[in-house]
């Protein structure tokens, strides 16, 4: 269910840290914070380079909601979410790039959650 309240979503830090990581260029820390699932520094990398213009984190108040879907797992599985990101940039604003992320509960990771990068890409 898609939620019409950011507030809600105790994990929103860490994917504002994530869109920050980006913003700066931080692959190898993304990579490092998502343990390589699915995609590398080199990956990420290179899908920031064929967009034509360089992401930027959004001033706070503009910040787009992000727009986030729980997974069904099976009994007992962690619960974890499909979270997509608007992204800005720094000549357009608000932009048609879009990152994807999963993320999981996982109370061995710091601030309780594991983080997956999926796809950034142009909606």
């Amino acid at each position: 269910m898609t939620s019409p309240n950011v507030e809600t979503w105790p994990f929103e830090p860490a994917v504002r840290e994530v869109v920050a990581l980006l913003a700066g260029g931080k692959y190898a820390a993304i990579e490092r914070l998502t343990r390589g699932v699915r995609l590398t520094a080199a990956d990420i990398r290179r899908a920031v380079k064929e967009y034509p213009h360089r992401p930027a984190v959004p001033p706070p108040e503009l910040a787009p909601p992000l727009d986030v879907v729980e997974i069904r797992a099976k009994p007992g599985a962690p619960r974890a979410w499909s979270v997509d990101v608007g992204m800005w940039s720094v000549a357009e604003g608000r932009s048609d790039l879009t990152l994807q992320l999963t993320v999981r509960a996982d109370p061995t990771r710091p601030g309780g959650f594991a983080i997956e990068f999926d796809d950034l890409h142009v909606l």
